[in-house]
């Protein structure tokens, strides 16, 4: 067994950037794709080629086309918890989220966002995964608030502001891509977390 650090794990470090790299290329490419030709006229010969890479090896990365969509949606809970845990100590729990949910949209930008969620509506299998994807964030976020605030007696209250946390953004954004982006995701963001706070 060699070491850490050894030659297996600097080798191991390159396939897995290189692995990255293929992975974000095919996302990339998949959605410039979706939203020049459509996503039900892009095949997954269009996006293979575009990446540079084989019909085989697509498969390899993902089971299907909405797969890459669902991607994008499933990095949202790793970038809020992300952003969460650069947040500061001494704010509530649901402060903290606001403020982290607030950091992560404005790495976004608008034409992107609504582009994304245009893709998303074209399908409906991508519309009811993406209903699951939620209970995944909230899990991951709910995992984050317990690392700060492990007291076993605030497991229960915790599980709820994660709850209604993702519920408060699900809410901001389905106003932004109503709204076309007339009002920025950051100050919906805002409005609905003070609604939550004026409520709980």
């Amino acid at each position: 067994m060699n070491s850490k650090g050894g030659p297996d794990a600097a080798h191991e470090g390159l396939r897995e950037r290189k692995r990255r790299e293929t992975f974000q290329r095919i996302t990339d490419r998949g959605v410039r794709l979706f939203i020049e030709k459509g996503y039900a006229a892009t095949t997954l010969d269009d996006i293979a080629a575009a990446a540079g890479i084989s019909r085989r090896t697509f498969f390899y990365y993902f089971k299907s086309k909405d797969d890459i969509l669902l991607s994008l949606q499933a990095n949202v809970g790793g970038m809020l918890v992300a952003a969460f845990r650069e947040t500061p100590e001494g704010q509530r729990p649901l402060e903290a989220i606001r403020d982290a949910a607030v950091k992560m949209c404005d790495s976004i930008s608008t034409d992107e966002m609504i582009a994304i969620d245009r893709l998303m509506r074209e399908s409906e299998a991508v519309q009811a995964r993406k209903q699951a994807s939620y209970v995944e964030q909230e899990k991951a976020l709910f995992a984050a608030l317990r690392e700060r605030w492990p007291d076993p007696a605030r497991e229960t209250g915790l599980r709820l502001v994660a709850m209604l946390a993702i519920g408060a953004m699900r809410l901001a954004t389905e106003a932004f891509n109503q709204q076309g982006g007339k009002r920025s995701l950051a100050e919906l963001l805002k409005e609905a977390f003070a609604a939550l706070e004026a409520e709980v």
